[in-house]
């Protein structure tokens, strides 16, 4: 067959082309001529045709649409039918060795395998939104944790929370910076790992290691010292934290120090046995008292000297933990978790005997509901802070329950007691120098025992499956339409590590 010879030195095409530039290089008024001429033209040829013309020109414009609509149609529908091959090819094929048939241009990410929907599963009793697969109770235990919202911080606080001015954007990128402007006790850590507090490095999360502990000083600064954390509150008449109720009942208190031997002690309880917590939110004068320097005292509570140097620790099962750390999230100085938080009965509408424990605090503390303003996930990198230091109560709580239930786990039976009784050969050793092991159970991810389970389960594979071919990672996209959606405006992923953490796991747990 001989080649088709092109037509683009015809004249015809000559012309179409020379048209095409000319149109192209015409100016709006010109094209705005041209138009009203051709419309001006169609309108005095339409008025010339006779009824079997014009009867023709519709059939023909009717067929043209039809054969568009149609093309269009197939085009969707052949799209439509591949979608559902491969979806189907993937639903039926085993997702064990789908790594030696990856195709890149098959979105895997839609499958439905993997998608987990939208956060619209509602809880029946707090009306936290959860995925499809996440725990029933991983809000508030199933209506056994029951918590006041946080309430809406004043003014301007509010404004640079959500607006989108200049200056939100500053206080919102430095807003750990402004929080240690005000927080009454100071945070450490074994190691801080901070390489974002200026919102313009990569590396956006906070962590630390070892063990986090807060401090607090006495009120007056010594002489020739500048003032820091508590206190700056006490110098000058400045009443700008009225709203503080913590500050006030310092404040209320300090008078009655008549020197330096005098302390003010914060009591860690104040909630009456079968008194519901809710009612006790502001502290009163109960709660404090104003006692001598080495009186002794419950060692949960804050003892606050009037001048000296030395800087006490701050129990982290205190009430006032939170809000001393944090007054810009808790900004009304209101108690937060402590031992007296009773578990509510939902069939009995009764408070049981049983605690509130931390982990069931904080994530109904931080939980998305439906119809209310989680305020405390507006507070970005200070939003990061709260979480870890408050996940490190969480583990200190978990370790202080394993310390003091040994004999449930009956830690006298572990092997490496016996070894260190039974190998005492020459008679030299003391049982009673030995020391006290605390078993830490194979429940506690990253124990010893833990370890092992992973270590038994590994080989239990390889025995079983043979040797690994592939070493799979997974990683988590932030671009993911399940974190997108969920953002507050002006967020990014980066702001919302509970989203991302949440999406993550449904992803993973869902392969």
């Amino acid at each position: 067959m001989p080649p088709k010879k092109s037509n683009l030195n015809n004249a015809s095409s000559k012309g179409s082309r020379r048209k095409r530039v000319e149109r192209a290089q015409q100016l709006p008024e010109q094209i705005e001529t041209r138009n009203a001429a051709q419309r001006i033209r169609t309108a005095e040829s339409r008025a010339r045709e006779s009824q079997e013309q014009r009867d023709e020109r519709l059939q023909q414009n009717i067929t043209r649409t039809r054969a568009a609509r149609e093309r269009n149609i197939a085009t969707v529908r052949e799209r439509d039918r591949q979608r559902q091959r491969i979806s189907r090819s993937l639903t039926h094929a085993s997702f064990v060795r789908l790594a030696f048939e990856y195709a890149p241009d098959i979105n895997y990410s839609a499958h439905s395998k993997i998608a987990i929907g939208g956060m619209d599963k509602v809880c029946q009793y707090c009306q936290a939104l959860k995925f499809r697969n996440e725990a029933a109770g991983m809000c508030c235990a199933s209506g056994k944790v029951v918590l006041s919202p946080l309430p809406a911080p004043p003014e301007p606080l509010l404004s640079l929370l959500t607006g989108n001015s200049d200056d939100s954007k500053l206080f919102l990128r430095k807003i750990r910076k402004f929080n240690s402007c005000f927080q009454i006790t100071s945070f450490g850590a074994t190691k801080i790992c901070d390489r974002a507090s200026d919102g313009r490095n990569f590396e956006t999360t906070f962590k630390i290691q070892g063990q986090v502990y807060h401090k607090i000083r006495s009120l007056m600064p010594m002489p020739d010292n500048n003032p820091k954390f508590l206190q700056i509150y006490f110098m000058g008449d400045c009443e700008e934290q009225d709203h503080n109720q913590l500050i006030q009942l310092i404040k209320r208190v300090s008078p009655r120090l008549q020197n330096d031997n005098y302390q003010i002690v914060i009591k860690a309880d104040k909630v009456p046995l079968g008194e519901h917590a809710g009612r006790f939110n502001a502290p009163t004068v109960d709660e404090v008292a104003v006692i001598m320097v080495g009186d002794s005292v419950d060692k949960r509570s804050i003892k606050i000297t009037r001048r000296d140097n030395t800087v006490s620790s701050i129990s982290d099962l205190h009430r006032s933990y939170d809000a001393l750390q944090y007054p810009l999230i808790f900004w009304q100085g209101q108690d937060e978790y402590h031992l007296n938080i009773k578990q509510y009965d939902p069939n009995t509408g009764d408070y049981r005997n049983n605690k509130v424990s931390s982990m069931n605090y904080y994530a109904h503390r931080i939980m998305v509901r439906q119809h209310q303003d989680n305020y405390i996930l507006r507070y970005r990198q200070l939003f990061h802070q709260y979480i870890v230091d408050m996940y490190a109560k969480v583990e200190s709580e978990r370790l202080r329950f394993l310390r003091f239930n040994q004999a449930k786990l009956r830690s006298e039976e572990y092997i490496h007691l016996r070894d260190a009784v039974a190998g005492n050969i020459n008679g030299n050793l003391n049982p009673n120098d030995i020391g006290n092991a605390f078993v830490l159970p194979s429940s506690y991810i990253g124990s010893p025992w833990n370890m092992q389970e992973y270590i038994q389960d590994a080989m239990t594979n390889v025995r079983h499956y043979g040797r690994p071919d592939l070493f799979i990672t997974f990683t988590c996209n932030p671009n993911w339409e399940e974190i997108q959606t969920l953002l507050l405006p002006g967020q990014q992923a980066i702001h919302r590590h509970d989203l991302t953490a949440r999406v993550f796991k449904q992803k993973l747990k869902s392969i």
